[in-house]
């Protein structure tokens, strides 16, 4: 697998509905264009660094290879992060940030993804809801980020916040599934999530 960082302001554009957002993200690419791209070329060069060994990590972790061989990572001028449910091989990440600390929120976003795909191909006839595939997701991203001893190759700063995020709804269910993910397979780990996931039918990004 291999992550490009472009510049779309098309795409950017697209998660966006009000006009004054809109306008101000007009005003971003046309006042901040030279900068967009040195941002693309350092976080390009950061993320070279860890691309190959990030990219074997996770599929050694999960027992499933990337399915695309390509994947764009969008930098936006508004948004932190966003990745894709399945969709597409596609995240977005902000630009205004140091090119080394971007490392983990830019690989918990491709894992949302690769999470998704994996349960989209594999796991489907469980039926669970998108929301509870993103809950799921979201775990398995904060697990595969910060609980194995892989993760300090790549972001050795910032590993102490399995738990330490804006999502305290997931806090339980990611402390019922720890031990699975360090001790079982990950297929283990996602039926063990998904039996879980079902006892939280309304679960969703923004709460219960």
């Amino acid at each position: 697998m291999k992550l490009h960082f472009v510049i779309n302001k098309e795409i950017d554009e697209s998660f966006v509905k009000d006009k004054k957002t809109l306008n101000f993200i007009d005003d971003q690419y046309k006042n901040s264009g030279k900068f967009l791209e040195l941002t693309k070329d350092l976080y390009q060069k950061s993320w070279n660094q860890i691309n190959n060994e990030f990219s074997d990590y996770v599929e050694k972790r999960t027992g499933y290879k990337w399915f695309y061989d390509d994947y764009e990572c969008i930098i936006s001028v508004i948004h932190k992060g966003i990745s894709n449910w399945g969709s597409a091989p596609r995240i977005v990440r902000a630009w205004k940030e140091n090119p080394y600390s971007m490392r983990r929120i830019t690989a918990h976003e491709l894992i949302l993804s690769h999470y998704f795909e994996i349960y989209l191909r594999n796991y489907k006839d469980d039926k669970i809801k998108k929301e509870q595939i993103w809950a799921l997701a979201e775990i398995a991203a904060f697990a595969l980020t910060s609980l194995t001893s892989e993760v300090r190759n790549f972001w050795p700063w910032d590993i102490e916040y399995y738990t330490n995020h804006n999502y305290p709804h997931i806090v339980g269910i990611q402390d019922q599934l720890k031990n699975t993910f360090l001790k079982k397979s990950f297929d283990e780990y996602i039926k063990e999530g998904i039996k879980i996931i079902k006892n939280f039918p309304n679960i969703s990004p923004s709460g219960k």
